[in-house]
C-alpha cells in the first residue's frame, strides 16, 4: 500500500522530518543566527514629549527585520527638553560601542557630529544640514552623517500666506525664534525678506529658553496680530505650554510641526514627520548592511501637511476660510 501516493519519496520526507525533530531543528532550517547589532537613539526630548513620528521609526525597523531581543539592542537616551544635556548623552552613546547613532533636530545633529567623526549618524529630522555644517552637500553628504532635512526654507513664505488668509486685517507677524538655533535665525531672516512682498511687517522676538516664552507672547500681543513659531527643540518639547500661551494671549499661531496642533495649537504647515522617521529607519537598515552614511543622499521632504484645529479657531473667535479647509490634510473638530 502507498501511504501518500508518492512511493519512496514519502518515506524520505518522513525521515527528514523525523531527523529534524530529533535534532531540535525545523524542517526548513533558518540561516545561522544574525549578529546582534547595537543602536543608540538620542532624543532632545523626554519619552513622554517625543514627536509622534518616533514610534514609526521603531515600527519600520521591525518591518525591515531588526527586532529588539533578537538581533537588535537599542540604547534609548532622552535629554528631557534640555539641550545642555545633549553633549554628555552623545559622548555616552559613542562610548558604548554602538554601530549607528540615531537622533533628530539640528542642535542634536551638531552635538552628534562633535562627539564622533567616525560612527555612522542618522538624523531623522534636521533643518539646514549644509548651511549649519553637518554635511558637505545634500547629494553627497560625505563624512559620517546622513538623514532627512525638513526643507523649511521652501515653505517659510507659505506660513505668512496662510496667516494672511486666516487673520483679518493682518499687518504684523511676530516670529518667536531661539537666537542660539541657527535654523531659527536663518528662517527669521528669510521671512523678514519675504514679508514686504506680502505687505506685512515682521517682529523678531528672541526666546533662548522656556522662561522667556511668556514675555515673548505678551509682547507679541502688543506688537502683532499673529505669530509664527520657528523651529527649535525646546519649544516642541514644551508644546502644551506654547499652545496654552497662544490661547491665553489670543494670538493665531502657525507652527512648524503638526505636534503643536495636536497639543491645541491653531495651525501647522509642515513635513510629514512620521514618514521622515520611517525613512530614517531605512537609512539605518542600509548602513547596517554596509552602505557608508556619506554615500547616502540627505533627503528633502516629499509631503507637507496642512493641519487645522477648529476648536482652537473657535476659542480665538476666528473663522477659518473655506479656501483653507478644502486644502487641509486634516481638520481637528
Amino acid at each position: 500500500m502507498r501511504a501518500c501516493g508518492l512511493g519512496n519519496r514519502c518515506s524520505i520526507l518522513l525521515l527528514l522530518v523525523t531527523a529534524a525533530a530529533v535534532l531540535g531543528c525545523p524542517a526548513h532550517a533558518a540561516d545561522p543566527a544574525q549578529k546582534v547589532v547595537r543602536l543608540g537613539f538620542v532624543s532632545p526630548h523626554s519619552s513622554s514629549t517625543d514627536l509622534r513620528g518616533v514610534d514609526a521609526f521603531w515600527q519600520r525597523l521591525r518591518e525591515l527585520g531588526w527586532v529588539e531581543g533578537q538581533n537588535l539592542v537599542a540604547e534609548r537616551h532622552w535629554a528631557g527638553n534640555r539641550i545642555d544635556r545633549l553633549p554628555g548623552l552623545m559622548a555616552e552613546v559613542v562610548g558604548n560601542n554602538v554601530e549607528v547613532l540615531v537622533t533628530y533636530s539640528t542642535p542634536a545633529a551638531l552635538e552628534a557630529k562633535k562627539a564622533t567623526n567616525t560612527l555612522p549618524i542618522v538624523v531623522a529630522i534636521m533643518g539646514d544640514p549644509v548651511g549649519t555644517g553637518e554635511a558637505q552637500s545634500l547629494a553627497r553628504p560625505g563624512g559620517n552623517l546622513t538623514g532627512l532635512s525638513l526643507g523649511y526654507a521652501d515653505i517659510a513664505g507659505k506660513w505668512l500666506e496662510l496667516l494672511q488668509e486666516t487673520v483679518p486685517r493682518l499687518s504684523t507677524v511676530a516670529l518667536i525664534s531661539n537666537p542660539n538655533n541657527p535654523v531659527s535665525v536663518s528662517l527669521a531672516k528669510e521671512l523678514a525678506a519675504i514679508a514686504p512682498t506680502l505687505r506685512l511687517k515682521i517682529r523678531v522676538l528672541n526666546v533662548p529658553g522656556l522662561d522667556a516664552l511668556n514675555g515673548a507672547f505678551k509682547r507679541a500681543r502688543r506688537e502683532a496680530q499673529a505669530v509664527i513659531m520657528l523651529p527649535d527643540p525646546v519649544s516642541v518639547g514644551h508644546r502644551q505650554e506654547v499652545a496654552a500661551l497662544a490661547a491665553r494671549y489670543r494670538l493665531p499661531t502657525i507652527y512648524y510641526l503638526r505636534d503643536f496642533v495636536d497639543a491645541g495649537g491653531l495651525m501647522a504647515y509642515a513635513p510629514d514627520s512620521t514618514m521622515m522617521f520611517r525613512r530614517a529607519a531605512e537609512f539605518v537598515d542600509k548602513i547596517l548592511k554596509g552602505v557608508k552614511p556619506g554615500d547616502l543622499p540627505i533627503e528633502q521632504p516629499t509631503k507637507f501637511e496642512l493641519v487645522v484645529n477648529l476648536k482652537t479657531a473657535k476659542a480665538l473667535g476666528l473663522t477659518i476660510p473655506q479656501s483653507i479647509l478644502v486644502r487641509a490634510d486634516e481638520v481637528i473638530r
